[in-house]
């Protein structure tokens, strides 16, 4: 099985992919729900971790509640 990291590092860089058609959804440990992010909501991938910009703050989520990704709505890495 690929990692959520190489299949992030896949959809950056794979110019045959459009980023734009990508979503991924993590566990959040304070509301305990699903949270959806577009793939361009992601500012960059720092060790285990994504970055995003939220309330105009770095906030940083461990890969490991990385649970699923979406193209165009369609399932296409889970954990």
């Amino acid at each position: 099985m690929q990692t959520i990291k190489d299949f992030l590092n896949k959809i950056k860089w794979d110019k045959e992919l459009n980023a734009s058609e990508f979503s991924v959804y993590y566990l959040d440990n304070v509301s305990k729900k699903f949270v959806e992010l577009k793939f361009s909501d992601i500012i960059r991938t720092e060790g285990n971790f994504i970055v995003i910009i939220k309330d105009f703050e770095e906030t940083y989520i461990p890969m490991h509640r990385i649970r699923e990704a979406r193209q165009n709505g369609k399932t296409v890495w889970k954990r």
